[in-house]
């Protein structure tokens, strides 16, 4: 019973795989039938290359599964803390002090923010008052947003899709970077290990056959 046209292209393809990645990884043999004058640093230099391409493609796919798990988890936690904190707008009663604190935060857009005194009603029905960190642009006489934890204290606010997108971006950009960073010092190292090796098999070449090419070999020596 003959085998599916299907299963036999099936085959061929996975031949053929197998026999692109024997070339790419630099086999004798089959470098000697595709590049006759390849040396043995030439094919350590691919293989140095090839290393270092599969090494970025999955630090890359490590990378990217990282931070949208440490998104995830801290959505997790943000959803938590919205079911577990209490939400309320607080009264502005002070001026913003001119003086600037040097923070800033992401809420829909990166803003400085300083110090104000501001008036609440805590979820026991309790007035009280506090100094808290408001966006620089806020009045006297506004409102804020305050996020109060079980006994009327502010906290800090839970992360918004918008932080946590830019967080998860931010930390996967920076582990990228530094990915390529490394294995481009790596390889840069590799590499010149292996142009050194292949400076010192050139002059051992030149200082054997120089002689005869030039003809000196057969000049008679002074005494």
């Amino acid at each position: 019973m003959s085998s599916s046209p299907r299963s036999a292209r099936t085959v061929s393809l996975s031949r053929r795989a197998r026999r692109q990645l024997r070339l790419a990884l630099g086999g004798r043999r089959a470098v000697r039938r595709r590049e006759p004058l390849a040396r043995p640093v030439d094919r350590s230099r691919s293989r140095a290359w090839l290393v270092a391409a599969l090494a970025l493609a999955v630090g890359l796919a490590g990378v990217v599964t990282a931070a949208v798990l440490g998104c995830r988890a801290a959505g997790r936690t943000a959803e938590s803390d919205r079911a577990r904190l209490h939400r309320t707008e607080a009264l502005v009663l002070g001026k913003l002090r001119t003086e600037d604190t040097g923070a800033g935060r992401w809420s829909g857009g990166y803003q400085k923010r300083a110090e104000t005194s501001v008036s609440w009603t805590a979820p026991d029905g309790l007035a009280r008052t506090g100094t808290v960190e408001v966006p620089r642009t806020v009045a006297t006489g506004s409102t804020v947003v305050l996020w109060l934890d079980a006994d009327g204290l502010p906290v800090t606010a839970p992360a918004t899709p918008i932080g946590l997108a830019v967080g998860a971006v931010c930390t996967g950009l920076a582990g990228a970077a530094t990915l390529a960073a490394l294995i481009g010092s790596v390889l840069a190292l590799r590499l010149r290990v292996l142009d050194r090796r292949a400076d010192r098999a050139w002059e051992r070449s030149w200082a054997r056959w120089e002689p005869r090419w030039s003809g000196r070999a057969s000049q008679p020596q002074d005494d």
